[in-house]
Order: structure tokens, then C-alpha cells, then sequence
């Protein structure tokens, strides 16, 4: 009987090393499976977060790119405006430095509403009366100059007396007239009283006639 006793407390010593082992080797399976999982969550976010950022870096190219457009479209604004600069400042030039060389003719000026630029039937007819004089004599010329009256700002008067200018030039050539022989310019604004904006809304037209010597 008590070989017996002996000989079973290695067994039972053995069967709980036995299951011990089991038992720490299913804690040390749960635990990595566990530390897998945060793992595996923790490369998600990982690259969740890099497609952010690419996304981020994505956007934040097509706003510099259309930045970029937006910008060269207004540099090709500004140098269409100054080009347009530079050819008000020849005409000036051209009118400026030929002052003295031409004498006047005749003077006429066409009259506009407020805020308009096109030709009424009289304007029309007047200057039906200027393209003969420049059909019948080769050394006759034409200056036109546009005016507005005060009310506005300077830009958009400047370009009204632009576009009247543009009108009474337009429908010269039309009708005949040599486009060599017409000098023009927009001059803007002009000071009046109330009372007399309406004779500033005009363009003047100079029949020229060029020196003969």
C-alpha cells in the first residue's frame, strides 16, 4: 500500500506539469492572438492614415494647380491691358505730335444718351456728310475723340467714351471711309455742371486737312 502511495505522487506531479504547460500555452496562443489583432488595427490606421495624407496631398495639388491657372489668366488680363494702354498712348502720340501740321476743317459733334453708345438716326445722317468729305478729297482726315459726363467712376467712363468712339468709327468705315484716315481716342469723363451733362455725352468730330507742302 504504500509503494503504491510512492509511486502515484510522480504521476500526479507529471499530469499537472502536463496540464500546465496546456494551460500556458493557451494563454501565450490568446495573447498573441490578441496582439495580432491590435496589430493588424493598428496597420489599418496606419494606412488609413497615409490615404489621408495622399488624398490631402492630392487636393491640396489641384487648388495649387488651379491657383496657377487662375494666375496666369490674370497676367494675361494685365498684359492685354496694357496693351491696350500702349495703343491709347500712340494714338495720343500721333494726335499730339501732328497738331500743328493738320488745320480743321469742320467740326462736328455726335451726341449720345446717358449711358448709351450707339448712333441715333441724326448722328447717322450728320456723319453720312463727313464720309462724303473724305470721299471727295484725299487730304482730309478725321479725328474723333469720346467724352462722357462725370457721373461713375473713371474706369467705366473711360471705357464708354471708348465704345462711343468705337460706334462713330465703326459706322464711318462702314460707309465708306478710309481706315488709314481716322484717328480716334476714348478721353473719359468731363466736368459740367448738372445742368450741361447731357452736351459732355458726345464724340467730337475734327474733318482735318493735311499740309499739301
Amino acid at each position: 500500500m504504500r509503494r503504491l502511495v510512492i509511486w502515484s505522487a510522480p504521476l500526479v506531479l507529471v499530469a499537472l506539469a502536463t496540464t500546465g504547460c496546456i494551460a500556458t500555452r493557451d494563454w501565450v496562443n490568446e495573447n498573441l492572438g490578441k496582439r495580432q489583432v491590435q496589430i493588424d488595427d493598428r496597420f489599418s490606421r496606419v494606412d488609413g492614415a497615409v490615404k489621408d495624407v495622399g488624398d490631402a496631398t492630392k487636393a491640396a495639388q489641384g487648388r495649387a494647380d488651379a491657383a496657377n491657372d487662375r494666375a496666369e489668366a490674370a497676367q494675361g488680363r494685365a498684359e492685354a491691358a496694357v496693351g491696350k494702354a500702349d495703343d491709347v498712348n500712340s494714338r495720343l502720340s500721333r494726335l499730339w505730335s501732328g497738331r500743328n501740321k493738320r488745320t480743321v476743317v469742320e467740326t462736328l459733334h455726335v451726341q449720345f444718351a446717358f449711358d448709351r453708345s450707339d448712333l441715333s438716326d441724326g448722328a447717322q445722317t450728320a456723319l453720312l456728310g463727313i464720309v462724303k468729305e473724305l470721299k471727295t478729297n484725299a487730304d482730309l482726315s478725321v479725328d474723333l475723340e469720346g467724352y462722357t459726363d462725370p457721373t461713375g467712376t473713371r474706369e467705366y467712363n473711360m471705357a464708354l467714351s471708348q465704345r462711343r468712339v468705337e460706334s462713330v468709327r465703326r459706322y464711318l468705315i462702314e460707309n465708306g471711309a478710309d481706315l488709314a484716315r481716322i484717328h480716334y481716342i476714348g478721353m473719359g469723363p468731363l466736368t459740367a455742371a448738372n445742368s450741361e451733362h447731357a452736351k459732355l455725352r458726345r464724340v467730337t468730330v475734327r474733318l482735318m486737312v493735311n499740309p499739301t507742302d
